[in-house]
């Protein structure tokens, strides 16, 4: 499967909260850095973090644009309370060995009613 229809899978998979799903999608040994925490390393840390996110909010991703160039795919998505983010993912075997993320956790943090950082 292509770069472009595995994000899609993702994607779809992402929306129904089918964490068991996300997580298999990932290489025994991906790296998910999403660029306002720590990288996560192994997909037990994954799956942690989807559980954990998807426990505190409502989480929506819906494709603006799709891209691919080799073993790499790039998601611009946005949801549907004025989020917006990008994503990009490198492939391996046609599971996810590399995730970084770029969105603005202070926003999520907003929008979900969600409680702010303490510095």
């Amino acid at each position: 499967m292509t770069p472009k229809k595995l994000i899609y899978q993702w994607v779809e998979t992402f929306n129904r909260i089918d964490i068991e799903g996300l997580v298999n999608m990932y290489h025994e040994d991906a790296i998910n850095h999403q660029v306002n925490t720590e990288p996560l390393y192994g997909r037990e840390a994954i799956r942690q973090m989807f559980t954990e996110e998807f426990s505190k909010a409502n989480m929506i991703c819906e494709t603006e644009n799709v891209f691919e160039d080799g073993n790499w795919g790039i998601l611009e998505w946005k949801d549907p309370y004025g989020l917006r983010g990008c994503g990009f993912f490198q492939f391996r075997d046609g599971k996810i060995i590399f995730q970084r993320g770029y969105w603005d956790r202070l926003s999520f943090l907003k929008i979900h009613n969600l409680p702010l950082p303490i510095h």
